[in-house]
């Protein structure tokens, strides 16, 4: 009798990523040398707006191992870089040139590029090139009105608008309006490597290569060839290990198309890695908004409408996203709740501070601080507690799925799934709620500042509109799984080999994920939106059954039998019931070409997790400070391929909205120099400040969108993070409403503490 076939999904099995990782055998950027390669080092403007009189390179290229220097000039024949999502006609004009040419228009923006023998020698010899420029009006305001930006363009190049139902009768029918002024810092990822791109050209091939992080390879790689006058398939695109991605690595970069320009140009590797001042003034911002809200509610604190104006602020110039993020703040704020009417007007608006992209729940951990906030004051004006108000306006499990009636990212918003009344019970009791309550009360009685609040969300996931998998056996057994998709850290390895295990019947050990190589397979669309395990797993899961099918038919000749009188059981092909088998690695080898399958599922929608998090705090009144001493977080996933890895990717996550809610905030001064340029100024959690936390994963909403029933898990970690702990700081100090701007830093709570003390 055989073994009993194994099943993966849905189990903790052990990362397949991390034995060269933990080896010192993973090759990120900096690892990565070619023979006879330059390095390339950015010479950045010192000034947030103004023109540029004069470059002189003189003293600079009398350096020895200086070979070059380039200017705007050099790369006059490259277009600005163009939109990978949510691009509108209209930004079109405030794209960013790869070198500045006459304008700069935030510090850190590339101005020159240095091209020596090795980085020490160019980092020099960038400090000997003089840029001279005439400063101007540094605008650093979002909220204000919009000036001129170039010509006839202004500071606001586009207003997002979205809405539905009759707004207006919502605010003449309501028992109260309630009203906020709310606003989120500007922040970002921090990964532990920093950006880099090594470019080759390889004449003989006539093919340019580019390695390192490419959350998007395919479309970078089309972008590129685009950019630079080639043919797609003579650029190919290799990601290596990453050190984090978070949103904001992987995106195409200045940088980035000037390592290729000059790789073409100099016919030599051209390698540039960016130290930490650089990444924090020249990779892409996030975050910062401001948000007028008001609700219009009922006697009993059902809303009625939400009108929800806001400020974008975008910084110098659109980046590759476009206007994802407050399309996305927009699209995404009514959340888990019935909002009958509801209109949003964002207004996206260009300073002259560092540009921005996409962070990790882009635009939800925006718009869940400011609509948690919003329903705190609900229940404070009619007299409820914070539970029960989110209980009064959730949407049914009946309602499922649920058309919001608005859109984004190209996409109709239909919540495919959902429980949300029944998460919020498990989570409440997870927190052990009524007893944490009890235990404050006391606290409080004896002159602590402690609390407790929670903030609930609706997620995005799955993006499509397709994902490409082609699935081989080799002769030895092993199988490969070759995807468009890339890795950022989130274990696609692991999980996409779960997927193919089950479907084919092999160890998932016996798996290897190819990702991030654009030579290996044509077309793909990357990592981002939280979509591999969505759109990569389900098209896994298909290649491997059709390659199954073909093993088995294939099978059933040279075992002379019948395809349905077989099975795959642990790599082996066998007879139901007992009998003779073989491998199936021997199978493929009896192929003239092989034994590979390729399939790729398709999706227009996208699918929606959803989640709860509960903090409990305790407040220093006198130094301000905030001591997280609880943190439980509920989300469901709708099915858990891996449990433990979605644990890891919410513990992850958590990490980082503690850092934008209670650390870190890059600031300026007035004429827009950068005051957050090291770690000593912009400050991000270590272990002290992330406690160890309560995560209830649940299964109760499978997607009806996908057979597996899968939604993504990278950003429910992160998603509520500030809302739940201004909550929380709102309960410990006894002022309901108190926290309307994040970060809440010690200066900021301070003053707010001193007047309950």
């Amino acid at each position: 009798m055989s073994e009993p076939k194994q099943k993966f999904v849905g189990r903790s099995v052990p990362r397949l990523e991390d034995r060269p990782l933990l080896l010192g055998q993973g090759k990120f950027a900096a690892d990565i040398s070619f023979p006879g390669q330059w390095c390339m080092r950015v010479v950045r403007s010192s000034v947030a707006h103004g023109t540029i009189t004069s470059i002189d390179a003189s003293a600079a290229l009398a350096l020895p191992g200086v070979h070059a220097v380039w200017t705007a000039a050099d790369v006059a024949h490259i277009p600005p870089i163009p939109f990978r999502l949510t691009g509108l006609k209209a930004l079109e004009p405030y794209r960013q040139p790869v070198l500045a040419k006459d304008t700069v228009r935030y510090v850190g923006e590339p101005v020159a590029l240095v091209f020596a023998d090795d980085q020490y020698i160019a980092e020099d010899a960038a400090e000997l090139v003089e840029v001279a420029i005439e400063q101007r009006r540094a605008t650093m305001l979002a909220a204000e009105e919009p000036g001129v930006y170039e010509r006839e363009l202004t500071t606001e190049p586009s207003v997002v608008r979205k809405g539905y139902g009759d707004i207006d009768a919502a605010f003449r029918n309501a028992h109260a309006i309630v009203s906020l002024d709310l606003s989120v810092g500007r922040h970002t990822g921090v990964p532990i490597e920093t950006r880099g791109a090594i470019a080759r050209y390889d004449e003989s091939r006539d093919i340019l290569e580019m390695h390192g992080a490419a959350k998007v390879p395919h479309w970078n790689r089309d972008t590129m060839a685009q950019m630079l006058g080639r043919k797609r398939d003579s650029v190919h695109f290799y990601e290596g290990h990453v050190g984090g991605g978070f949103g904001i690595r992987g995106e195409i970069y200045p940088e980035d198309v000037l390592v290729c320009a000059a790789a073409l140009k100099f016919r030599r590797p051209i390698k540039w890695i960016e130290d930490r001042r650089e990444h924090l003034i020249a990779a892409n911002h996030s975050r910062q908004q401001q948000h007028k809200i008001r609700a219009a509610i009922d006697d009993q604190g059902h809303i009625l409408g939400i009108d929800n104006e806001f400020f974008h602020d975008n910084g110098a110039y659109m980046r590759t996203h476009a206007a994802t993020v407050p399309d996305l703040a927009a699209a995404m704020l009514p959340g888990p709740y019935v909002v009958p009417a509801y209109r949003a007007v964002g207004h996206i608006r260009l300073t002259n501070k560092t540009p921005c992209g996409t962070y990790r729940a882009p635009g939800r951990y925006e718009s869940t601080f400011v609509r948690e906030r919003l329903l705190d004051a609900i229940a404070a004006t009619v007299g409820v507690d914070k539970v029960e108000i989110r209980r009064r306006n959730l949407i049914g499990q009946a309602a499922m799925p649920y058309t919001l009636g608005l859109e984004t990212l190209g996409t109709h918003i239909v919540y495919d799934s959902g429980d949300y009344a029944k998460l919020l019970d498990k989570a409440l009791a997870a927190a052990d709620w009524p007893k944490l309550q009890a235990e404050l009360r006391e606290r409080r009685a004896k002159g602590e500042k402690v609390g407790a609040g929670l903030a609930m969300f609706v997620e995005k996931s799955g993006l499509g509109p397709f994902d490409t998998v082609r699935v081989e056996v080799l002769p030895n057994g092993q199988v490969d799984v070759i995807t468009g998709v890339a890795s950022i850290g989130q274990g696609v390895e692991t999980v996409i080999a779960q997927i193919c295990a089950d479907a084919l019947g092999v160890d998932y050990a016996s798996i290897r994920v190819i990702h991030g190589q654009t030579n290996r397979i044509d077309k793909g669309m990357g990592a981002f939106a939280s979509r591999v395990t969505v759109m990569c797993g389900e098209a896994t899961r298909l290649a491997a059954t059709k390659l199954r099918d073909k093993a088995l038919n294939h099978a059933a000749q040279l075992m002379q039998t019948t395809a349905d009188a077989l099975d795959i059981v642990n790599g082996e092909v066998v007879r139901i019931g007992g009998g003779a088998s073989m491998p199936l690695g021997e199978v493929a080898g009896s192929l003239p070409d092989g034994l590979s399958a390729e399939d790729t599922f398709e999706s227009a929608h996208m699918v929606y997790p959803y989640g709860v998090h509960i903090a409990a705090v305790r407040v220093d009144g006198e130094t301000g400070g905030v001591t997280i001493e609880r943190y439980v977080m509920a989300y469901d996933i709708g099915k858990a391929v891996n449990p433990k890895l979605v644990e890891g990717q919410i513990a992850g996550g958590l990490a980082q909205g503690i850092g934008g809610a209670l650390l870190e905030e890059f600031l300026y001064d007035e004429n827009g120099e950068p005051l957050s340029v090291t770690f000593a100024d912009y400050l991000i959690p270590t272990a002290r400040e992330v406690p160890e936390s309560t995560i209830l994963i649940t299964e109760d909403a499978p997607s009806p969108l996908n057979p597996l029933g899968l939604k993504g898990a990278g950003e429910g970690g992160t998603n509520p993070v500030g809302a739940a702990l201004a909550s929380a700081i709102d309960d410990a100090i006894g002022i309901p409403g108190a926290i309307t701007d994040l970060p809440v830093t010690p200066q900021r709570l301070r003053p707010i503490c001193g007047k309950t003390s």
